[in-house]
């Protein structure tokens, strides 16, 4: 059952007649004015923090991970949790929503960009930073224009299932590291479990039980105590006693976080030439598709998780500006990240600060942390989201959903098959058109979404 997560209070408007014309004006421009300056009377400064250093630690491997699927050199996925997941956290809607490399993002960058270039090459590294300015561009004009307020229109059937699918995703991601196997990265369950049926006698239980024992200990910790942070004492022991085991017990080491760059973002020049726009069109409009409809659904998710509004044009121009800023500090395509945000929502997070605290930490702990880096199982990364992909899950919300007639039925059920046995995009899309067609056949259901 997924945890209770309390609201960060919104600061009450004043009255349009009291509020200075130049305030109203900077707040448009500046929308972290509307809460940052509450932020150190708010009582969650300690939370942000905690749930910051543990996004910090988990992103480690995934930025390298993702960074090498997108066929970019591994320190780029790095660049990609930096400055535009600050961007989007200020400027975006989403109070818990970490922006960042993600999963589909990279396997779409190098389907998009790998036939124009080989991949890590310093020609394919400068069309991939090009389409992140190009997606940044793109984005912003939508949120400008005002065509940000069609994802506020997304069912809230739609958005469960969507919810529901990429949790099975993030534990899916998982399952080789886990298992002491070394399997395809791949978004699809289906492809996962065939090469570990090929592989069942290369499974190496020991990476499991270290998995396993990391949720225990995060359990445990919960147990002890709702103010600790458990989810990153629960790593940090977990860890610990995998160096134990290894050490002074002779048990064979287990993959860790690989030795990470002591460079930060190195400033680039995104701007495409002319004679490089025409192959890039159709790449940056996919690309932008996908973004939106996975940063949307996501912050849309979350924010239904809270009980808070969702302003579905600001998130679109915290996204374009995410991406355009981050693409002249030598980041590829970001969106919103499931994982991490759903460690950051578990972790205690309350406000953006947690996601622009995890990118300063990150900075912090490249430049002098890196060798303790070395020191986190990935088995114990894995452990720490599988807890996350299962408190994603709300289970009396689905049962409710699935109660409440034949286009929120539908809707859900494709939106969680498509996300799981057919790609993000086509899950939005079809189980939004799903959802209108039925009711149009049938006519709406009686009963509004549930806000559990």
């Amino acid at each position: 059952m997924g945890q209770n997560v309390p609201v960060f209070k919104e600061v009450i408007p004043l009255p349009p007649s009291v509020i200075p014309p130049k305030l109203t004006m900077w707040r448009r421009l500046f929308p972290f004015l509307h809460w940052l300056p509450q932020w150190p009377k708010s009582g969650h400064v300690q939370s942000d923090v905690w749930a910051g250093l543990t996004g910090a630690t988990v992103v480690l491997p995934q930025g390298v991970a993702f960074a090498t699927l997108a066929g970019m050199p591994p320190q780029y996925g790095l660049y990609a949790a930096m400055v535009p997941c600050v961007v989007a956290a200020l400027w975006g809607s989403s109070r818990v929503m970490v922006t960042g490399p993600a999963n589909a993002i990279s396997l779409t960058t190098l389907a998009l960009v790998a036939p124009l270039a080989t991949p890590g090459s310093p020609d394919y590294v400068a069309l991939v930073l090009s389409l992140t300015f190009m997606v940044g561009v793109l984005q912003l004009a939508i949120g400008i224009s005002g065509l940000g307020r069609l994802v506020e229109k997304v069912p809230h059937a739609v958005i469960l299932g969507f919810t529901i699918g990429a949790a099975v995703l993030i534990a899916n991601s998982q399952v080789g590291t886990a298992l002491g196997l070394s399997l395809e990265r791949t978004t699809s369950i289906l492809v996962t479990a065939g090469q570990v049926l090929e592989r069942l006698d290369q499974i190496n239980f020991f990476p499991l039980a270290i998995a396993v024992m990391t949720i225990v200990f995060i359990l445990l910790f919960e147990k002890v105590s709702r103010r600790l942070p458990a989810m990153f004492f629960g790593l940090l022991l977990a860890s610990a006693v995998t160096w134990l085991l290894t050490h002074w017990l002779g048990r064979p080491s287990l993959p860790a976080v690989s030795a990470l760059p002591s460079a930060l973002p190195l400033l680039s020049w995104p701007i495409p030439p002319l004679e490089v726009l025409p192959s890039l069109l159709v790449p940056c409009l996919v690309m932008t598709m996908l973004a939106l409809a996975e940063a949307s659904a996501i912050s849309r998710a979350m924010a239904t998780r809270q009980g808070i509004a969702f302003n579905g044009t600001q998130e679109v121009i915290g996204q374009g500006l995410g991406n355009l800023t981050g693409s002249f500090f030598s980041s590829y395509p970001t969106s919103g990240s499931f994982n991490r945000s759903g460690v950051n929502i578990a972790s205690g997070a309350k406000t953006p600060m947690a996601a622009v605290i995890a990118s300063l930490l990150l900075v912090l702990i490249l430049a002098f942390g890196r060798e303790f880096a070395t020191l986190l199982p990935l088995a114990c990364i894995a452990g720490v989201l599988w807890v996350v992909a299962w408190r994603l899950i709300e289970r009396r919300d689905l049962r409710h959903t699935l109660e409440l007639g034949w286009s929120n039925r539908l809707a859900c059920l494709f939106t969680m098959g498509a996300t799981l046995f057919w790609s993000l995009e086509a899950a939005l899309i079809g189980g939004v058109l799903l959802f209108f067609v039925v009711q149009r056949i049938l006519g709406p259901d009686q009963k509004g979404p549930s806000k559990s």
